[in-house]
């Protein structure tokens, strides 16, 4: 039983590592998603390589974080694995079971532990101020602030043969109307990728052009999918009507 309350313990400690980093990596500007990823991933000594990748090793406290978590991960995984192969060799059927059950009762607990939300937000809370109290990063809760997951999201698409975007200034779409920014554009100029960051309003959509947007999701995909036709403009025009209704409520109930 010690065998298995060791494995416990190691699993755990493991955990709240992986929890710690993700959430330090996201505090940088790091997607929650990416961070955890990426977490996990130097944490298991797995190493993907991605565009993310590239992200975290040019920054200083991003590759600081991820430095030790290579080092943590690459010192306890093969003990977690010792461990285990000690809490069965060697023991009766009965024991297995009893130890197998007291094992996945575990398991259940730290992946209950590991995805509560509650216990994230308390971690945010120390971390924060660990990192703005022993290093120079500005700490910014990006998703706080741009009301991520409130509805409204960073989403990336291409533009699609026949959309309604195409061959048209942005300041004539007038898709902030719609509650949309088009935060960068990125098209195959001359055979080469050529990035377009905060485009200006006289800049002409492509097709083929990779979008990212910024707004109301549910807007954000209408758009993605809008053919330039009748119906284009009408829902363009229906979109606009709605965000005035929502802005209007808002001031009579402030």
């Amino acid at each position: 039983m010690i065998a298995i309350i060791s494995l416990f313990i190691i699993i755990i400690i493991s955990v709240i590592i992986t929890r710690i980093a993700s959430i330090a990596l996201e505090l940088t500007g790091i997607p929650k998603d990416v961070a955890t990823f990426q977490a996990q991933s130097a944490f298991s000594g797995t190493g993907f390589t991605t565009t993310e990748t590239e992200a975290i090793v040019n920054h200083p406290a991003r590759r600081k974080i991820i430095r030790i978590l290579i080092m943590l991960g690459s010192a306890g995984l093969t003990s977690s694995i010792a461990t285990l192969i000690i809490a069965f060799v060697g023991q009766s059927g009965r024991e297995v079971i009893d130890r197998g059950l007291v094992l996945l009762i575990g398991l259940l607990v730290v992946y209950l532990f590991a995805r509560s939300e509650l216990i994230t937000k308390f971690m945010k809370q120390i971390i924060t101020k660990i990192l703005e109290k022993y290093t120079s990063l500005e700490v910014t809760d990006y998703n706080e602030i741009l009301g991520l997951g409130k509805g409204y999201g960073i989403i990336k698409f291409t533009v699609i043969e026949n959309s309604w975007l195409i061959g048209k200034a942005i300041k004539s779409l007038n898709i902030r109307q719609e509650g949309i920014l088009i935060l960068t554009i990125k098209r195959i100029v001359n055979g080469k990728e050529e990035l377009i960051g905060a485009p200006t309003a006289d800049i002409i959509i492509q097709s083929n052009d990779e979008l990212v947007c910024y707004g109301k999701e549910e807007m954000i995909k209408n758009i993605s999918e809008r053919i330039n036709d009748s119906t284009g403009d009408k829902e363009h025009h229906n979109n606009v009507n709605i965000e005035k209704t929502i802005a209007n409520a808002e001031e009579k109930s402030m």
